[in-house]
């Protein structure tokens, strides 16, 4: 290009908006996050909209079928099903997700500080992850409760024993890849501290990798609560979440289907729909990582041009 009064006309510079790693998002995450929205919707609402007290019984109307007053029928005991439905979801998804949000936290901080500082301590914490890897979490669950007691609070800590440790290695992975980036080099050249660098740097990339396995970890969560209160060590009589349904209805499941299929449809519906939010914000984060990583080759290539 030709000099113009003795000056060099600069390029053209391009401005490019950072995507976020959540934009763009499937329409997998959109149909699994609506739905579940609207589960979490209806157990906030359900001391309003509950017809019955899910306690109350009524042996003269004991295993009555589906209808008008009792849109899901009763029990053996002559409990409203939708009541203790309703009521019984607000266990199985608050104790999932309280145990999503303390294992998330956990091991994301420990996979954070384990890449960023290596050496012994991330042998240590990588061993440790090992260790508990090698036992089933259903059977370290089932220990836990047994020595702890059946529970509320017990669940949740039989949960997090080892629902860490998927967060742990992942964040590590994305942790080691981007100590690779310039970005760091430089924060680390200016003396920037490690607190820092994990804060505004680190975890910032990372909560699109963490939130989608946050969102599959739940559905497995979910499935494993409903498992221990199926086998009794759930939340105790005279309260109730799914699992424990589903033991109650086992005996009557070939006279009155329902009340199997029920609590049963609403686990796996519940499981299914975050599942599926996971899957599609991960195929969003890896979609808007490509993205970016080609924009970023493009402007090196434009560049040395």
């Amino acid at each position: 290009m030709a000099d113009v009064g003795g000056v060099v006309p600069l390029r053209a510079a391009r401005f490019r908006v950072a995507s976020s790693p959540l934009a763009g998002l499937h329409w997998t995450f959109v149909a699994g996050a609506g739905f579940f929205t609207v589960v979490c919707l209806l157990l906030v609402l359900t001391p309003w909209i509950a017809p019955y007290d899910p306690a109350s019984q009524d042996l003269l109307n004991r295993l009555a079928s589906p209808s008008l007053s009792h849109p899901f029928g009763t029990d053996h005991l002559g409990r409203d099903v939708l009541s203790r439905l309703l009521h019984g979801g607000q266990f199985s998804v608050s104790i999932a997700a309280i145990a999503v949000m303390i294992t998330g936290l956990t091991g994301t901080l420990l996979g954070a500080v384990s890449a960023r500082v290596g050496g012994v301590f991330d042998d240590f914490v990588m061993r440790l992850v090992d260790v508990l890897l090698a036992f089933p979490p259903v059977m370290v669950a089932l220990f836990l409760v047994f020595i702890l007691g059946p529970g509320y609070g017990t669940l949740i800590v039989a949960l997090s024993v080892t629902g860490w440790t998927p967060f742990a290695r992942l964040t590590r992975a994305v942790t080691l890849e981007i100590n690779t980036r310039d970005y760091i080099e430089a924060a680390e050249a200016l003396g920037c501290s490690r607190t820092f660098i994990i804060f505004r740097h680190v975890l910032p990339n990372a909560i699109g990798p963490v939130l989608a396995q946050g969102f599959l970890r739940f559905g497995h969560q979910l499935i494993t609560v409903g498992g221990l209160s199926y086998l009794g060590l759930g939340v105790q009589p005279p309260e109730s979440d799914w699992g424990a349904m589903l033991a109650d209805a086992q005996p009557y499941m070939i006279r009155d289907p329902w009340l199997v299929i029920i609590p049963g449809l609403a686990i796996f519906l519940t499981a299914l729909s975050v599942t599926l939010a996971g899957l599609g914000l991960r195929q969003s984060t890896l979609r808007s990582t490509r993205r970016a990583a080609t924009a970023t080759a493009t402007d090196t290539i434009e560049r040395d041009r």
